[in-house]
């Protein structure tokens, strides 16, 4: 007979496949529809669940609120700029690039690998002194991180163009290639948080003196989990710029810093389920309200919401989220299949 336990590890197993399904079943519903806005809308909301798992690798696991991950963004962006731009463009645009990066003409693909791989890179450098800090000292330190690469690129103007936008990326991400990115960051998520560093982890969020005393090494662990969300949020980055075709600082910092942290709040910080359906939420909320204050026609007469009640409103969610469930939507929980399902699989199996 099967153990409870087998059969609970068997069902955890399901959750990044029924997440996957859901996320299949969002993009053909937004296709179905013919409409090209919400073709982009679904690939947008895609790449922002590769952002926010990523996010929440690190987040959800150790328990620290980090301010900095809008900048793996930056750099995984960049990085795909730089890789991907035609050398003449490069030569006009950024002309301080070293020989080397401006011939270099990569495929977007790879190009998007090397931007998180690069963002994992500096998240080891960094996190190595970061992450020797606790609690409101270690946001505190992240936030400063966030603001040292805003700055940077800001004024690298040679190199990344400043404050001016850098144009011209190859525009290829469809909802299918963003698709495949978010089930590669939920299957990894998953991954990681049953893994022994994933749950030695938790286990000294939950309490660290106990945690120190069991002989886990808390630091090896965080920063493992800092790197590796780092990937995926610096390949989010490239992503994104090549869903626009545009990049420029400012849109890896603060708004895009506070968006992840509401999508993580409003699905809920302590499963991966609340961070995919935080996302979904969130996206789909703010879709419908930009088409109600444009004006929807029923019949003969047209409603719309006065111009800025977007942002009301889904200030106005989230207090109450906050104060009538403080754990998000999904409250810890994860979706997965139905143990009898589970158990009966298991029971042939044996």
């Amino acid at each position: 007979m099967t153990s409870q336990h087998r059969i609970r590890r068997r069902m955890t197993a399901t959750t990044p496949v029924v997440l996957s399904l859901f996320l299949l079943l969002f993009v053909l519903a937004a296709l179905s529809l013919g409409d090209r806005a919400m073709a982009r809308m679904a690939a947008e909301t895609l790449i922002r669940v590769t952002f926010v798992v990523g996010f929440w690798v690190f987040v959800g696991n150790s328990g620290v609120v980090s301010f900095g991950h809008a900048a793996f963004g930056c750099i995984g962006a960049y990085v795909s700029a730089w890789l991907t731009l035609r050398p003449d463009m490069k030569a006009t645009l950024l002309p301080g690039l070293p020989e080397v990066i401006a011939a270099a003409d990569w495929h977007v693909l790879p190009a998007a690998v090397a931007g998180g791989g690069v963002a994992a890179l500096v998240a080891l450098l960094t996190g190595a002194a970061i992450l020797r800090l606790s609690g409101i000292a270690a946001s505190i330190a992240t936030f400063a991180f966030l603001a040292m690469v805003n700055t940077i690129w800001a004024n690298w103007t040679s190199v990344t163009g400043g404050t001016s936008s850098v144009v011209g990326l190859e525009r290829y991400v469809t909802p299918w290639v963003a698709l495949g990115w978010a089930v590669a960051a939920i299957l990894v998520a998953a991954l990681h948080a049953a893994s022994a560093s994933g749950l030695a982890l938790r286990a000294a969020r939950e309490d660290e003196v106990a945690a120190a005393a069991s002989g886990i090494d808390r630091y090896r662990h965080r920063l493992l989990a800092y790197t590796l969300s780092a990937f995926f949020c610096g390949s989010a980055g490239a992503l994104m710029g090549h869903f626009i075709g545009v990049i420029n600082p400012d849109g890896f910092y603060l708004g895009l810093t506070f968006l992840m942290l509401a999508m993580v709040v409003i699905g809920g910080v302590g499963s991966l389920s609340g961070a995919v359906v935080g996302v979904l939420a969130l996206s789909i909320a703010v879709e419908g309200l930009v088409r109600l204050e444009k004006g929807v026609s029923v019949g003969a007469v047209t409603f719309a919401l006065p111009p800025g009640s977007q942002e009301i409103i889904l200030a106005v969610a989230m207090i109450l989220i906050l104060i009538f469930r403080p754990t998000g939507l999904m409250a810890g929980r994860e979706v997965m299949l139905p143990a009898r399902w589970v158990a009966g699989r298991a029971a042939r199996e044996t």
